[in-house]
């Protein structure tokens, strides 16, 4: 039988519940990269920068390969919706191809990252530091790639509390793993940055394998059939689950790699400079978790509507989730602005980076603004299963605007207008012009979708 939600629940209700444990498990996911950043900034302004680059690299490739995985929520989703539980099952078997395939290209690039360390012309001892460092998290991602199908998964079904569970665990081992390797204790020597990498292989393989395990285990999810048989790779299955996922990983392309490229570019200016900048990136991503808990909700909840082919539920949910998400992320950027150096002073000791970080958090709060509009936007259009013309308008948006003006903005400055090189703020001054340009462009992109008849049936 197709699901159906309870008439009596309004659509805030509905996001709400399903986003809050989204939400909790998101931020304990990206806390992991606030820990490393706060213990990485008590050793020293070099393991800070370490970490920084390091993660943003490992942000750039992991996310974007993770972006083709998204594919799998909405495709869950309408099957749910649609009551067709075995194939559910046989989405999720084929997903475990596609995450041993994402994993083999993701460790490679990593273990070879000369072509993007070129563009920050690191000094060598900083070079050393970050290729140790994505030597040892590369081994991390085939683990980060199982569950994230699990998520895909179980965000498409509606019951995301398991992963909830799974990701604070995750964090909690983490924190341990990150106190016994980067400070040398428990008989480990001291390994500063590099031990957070060897902390999240270790933390990532025993969560990923303890949740295997409980849904396995698990008598709710038998229906599902997942372990009930072996498949090969299905052709016609995959080429459906890449025609939609290869755009999303692309859009992610988009947004990563600008970001990543970002701190690259920022990278040349020192390591105050780039320490400071790695504070901002990381509270900005802490906080680009609310908004996107909401979107990745919408996107189950959209997808179990049009599965249903309740066209108007689904409009409307992306209405209230819209107002929803642009609220909070009102409310959020006001305590990023008046915060800004409290903030700052919690990630680092350094008084110049803290007082750089500072300055650039007061932009993290405008920025604020622009992520939450995409972030809500974009995931309602996964849940129509739309992924081609975010992928265009993100392209132009972010690679055409947002980073080619950090660079001139950034480093060389506009003389013909006055205006010096900026440094990092003028970085994330046109971010915002970037990321604020695409939100608008997938906002109304999916006014139009939700408006035509049989808005699911196209990516």
């Amino acid at each position: 039988m197709p699901a159906t939600p309870d008439r009596a629940t309004s659509p805030a209700r509905q996001v709400i519940h399903l986003a809050l444990p989204m939400l909790v498990a998101q931020v304990a996911v990206m806390l992991n990269g606030t820990v490393d950043t706060i213990m990485a900034g008590q050793i020293s302004p070099l393991d800070l920068a370490t970490v920084g680059i390091g993660a943003s690299i490992y942000a750039a490739i992991f996310v974007s390969a993770m972006g083709v995985l998204l594919a799998f929520t909405p495709i869950i989703a309408h099957h749910y919706g649609a009551g067709h539980a075995l194939e559910i099952g046989e989405e999720v078997r084929q997903g475990a191809w596609l995450s041993l395939l994402l994993s083999t290209i993701t460790v490679v690039v990593m273990l070879y990252p000369g072509p993007l360390l070129a563009l920050s012309n690191l000094t060598p001892e900083m070079d050393m530091h970050v290729r140790a460092y994505l030597a040892s998290l590369a081994w991390a991602a085939p683990a980060g790639f199982a569950f994230r199908l699990l998520y895909g998964f179980m965000a498409g079904i509606a019951k995301p509390r398991p992963i909830m569970v799974f990701n604070l665990l995750g964090l909690a081992l983490k924190i341990v793993f990150n106190w016994v390797f980067m400070f040398g204790n428990l008989g480990s020597p001291a390994l500063g940055a590099l031990g957070c990498g060897v902390s999240s292989v270790a933390a990532t393989w025993l969560v990923v394998v303890l949740a295997w395990w409980w849904c396995a285990r698990e008598p709710e999810y038998r229906r599902f059939g997942i372990f009930a048989q072996w498949s090969w790779p299905h052709r016609e299955r995959l080429l459906v689950a890449l025609k939609l996922g290869v755009p999303m990983g692309a859009t992610f392309v988009f947004d990563v790699t600008a970001f990543t490229f970002m701190a690259l570019f920022v990278a040349r200016l020192g390591p105050t400079s780039s320490g400071a900048h790695q504070i901002a990136a990381n509270l900005s991503a802490l906080m680009f978790m609310l908004p996107m808990s909401v979107g990745n909700a919408l996107s189950a909840l959209c997808g179990q509507a049009l599965g249903r082919s309740d066209f108007d539920a689904a409009r409307q949910i992306g209405i209230t989730g819209l107002r929803l998400g642009m609220g909070v992320a009102c409310v959020v950027s006001c305590l990023l602005w008046l915060g800004n150096d409290f903030l700052a002073a919690l990630y680092t000791v350094d008084v110049k980076v803290r007082a750089l970080a500072a300055s650039v958090i007061t932009l993290v709060a405008i920025y604020h603004l622009t992520d939450a509009l995409q972030a809500v936007a974009v995931n309602l259009l996964r849940g129509y299963k739309k992924a081609t013309v975010p992928m265009v308008i993100y392209a132009i948006a972010l690679w055409g605007v947002g980073l080619p003006g950090g660079v001139l903005l950034g480093l060389h400055g506009i003389e013909t207008l006055g205006i010096a090189p900026l440094g990092v703020p003028g970085f994330w001054i046109s971010a915002i012009i970037g990321l604020g340009s695409a939100g608008v462009g997938v906002t109304l992109y999916w006014w139009k979708v939700a408006h035509q008849p049989a808005p699911w049936a196209a990516v």
